[in-house]
This record gives structure tokens, sequence and C-alpha cells, in this order.
């Protein structure tokens, strides 16, 4: 009988927000895969958990998956977490969950913290239909592109990018769409210092720049005509 695999979510901040459920699951896991090992052992420590790791990254994706598929098949139970939020969403683990499905092994997803949901219900704006454009080039050329693609979306957009790159993105997001179109920042979500600012992009890319803000972001543009 093979084994299971469990992608488990874990908090975007607040280590409060970690689900009985989640905690369960890597106790009872017989591997726990992290993404790196400052967060995946921080986190592990936290709740006291000791169980043998391995490690699943951008560096080691391919060869990662060819060994947890091998524990998989042998009966052992693999869960996964990533540095924060939903392991495979934005992150590694997409060869493997390919790999799992491919090989009919159960997958189970434990869910918890998200930064989209919350940014979204902040924002103010229409959120009946969004969507999720994750990051942008960091090549400013085609960065300039994709904005302007994503000018003419009727629905509310988000974006996600670097801390070091907010002020330059707000700046680009200035000159595509304009003055006037609406922008909800949400920074450092779940965290003591959390922040929400609602404004047009000039207005918070001035505010960006001479107070030298930096921080884990969530952005959400108001769709065209909304």
């Amino acid at each position: 009988m093979t084994g299971k695999l469990y992608l488990v979510a874990t908090p975007i901040g607040n280590l409060d927000d970690m689900t009985f459920r989640a905690i369960a699951t890597l106790k009872n896991a017989d591997i726990v895969v992290y993404e790196e090992r400052k967060e995946g052992s921080r986190l592990l420590r936290h709740f006291g958990i000791e169980k043998p790791v391995e490690s699943l990254n951008e560096h080691n994706e391919a060869a990662a998956t060819f060994i947890l598929l091998d524990h998989l098949m042998n009966g052992k139970n693999v869960a996964i977490v990533s540095d924060c939020g939903t392991p495979v969403f934005s992150d590694p683990g997409q060869l493997l969950v390919r790999k799992a499905v491919d090989a009919g092994i159960r997958i189970v997803p434990i869910p918890g913290a998200s930064s989209l949901m919350p940014a979204l219900t902040v924002s103010g704006f229409s959120i009946d239909q969004f969507v999720y454009y994750g990051w942008l080039s960091p090549k400013r050329p085609r960065r300039i592109v994709e904005l302007q693609q994503l000018r003419r979306e009727l629905r509310t957009i988000i974006l996600m990018d670097t801390p070091y790159r907010l002020v330059a993105l707000m700046k680009d997001i200035s000159e595509v769409f304009g003055t006037t179109r609406r922008i909800c920042v949400a920074f450092d979500l779940t965290m003591p210092d959390e922040e929400i600012f609602h404004g047009t992009a000039p207005q918070l890319a001035a505010k960006f720049e001479k107070e030298g803000r930096k921080g884990e972001f969530v952005l959400v543009i108001e769709g065209k005509g909304k």
C-alpha cells in the first residue's frame, strides 16, 4: 500500500495561525519535507515536532521528487510544508504532485492561513471575480508589457513581489494605470505590525518612497470600470 502525500499549509507570519489539524498531520507523518532548513526547523521546533526531514526547493526539486516518490511508493506518509502559507502554490512541489497523481497516490490538502483572502477582503473592491497574477517580471520592460495587458482587466487583480521592488512596482503601475485607479497594499499580514493602505498608485508610490518602506506585501488593484 502506498503512503499519503499531505500538503500542509503553515502560518504566513503569526505562528498562532497554525491549525490543530496541521500540527497533528506533521506529528503523524513519517517524513516532513520543508523548503528551507531555517524556516522548517523553526516551525517544527516551535510545535515540538521531531521527525525525519527532507528538503524540496527550487535547487533540488527533480532529485528530491524522485526520493520522496520512492518513500511514498514504499508506504511512507509524507507531509510537505513551505516557508509560509500553502505548499506548491507559488512554491516548489508541483512536480511531486504531478508524479503522485500519475502514480495513483492519495494527496491530502491541509488548508490554513493565506495572504490572498485577507488582502482581498480588506481592499474594498469587488471580489465576486478576481485574477491572481502573482509575480510580475523582475525585468522592467517585460513588467511594463504585463501591466499594459492587465490594465484592461475588468476583474480585481492581485499581485505579489519582493519587498525591495515595492516602490519600483508602484511607480510602474502609476505610469501604466494612470492616476485614478485605486490600489490596496496589505503589509505583513497577521503580524503585530500589519498595515493596510488604500489610495491611488501615485499617492502610495510617493508615500512608500518617502518612508523607505519595505516588507512582505500583497497588492490589490481595482478592476477597470469598477
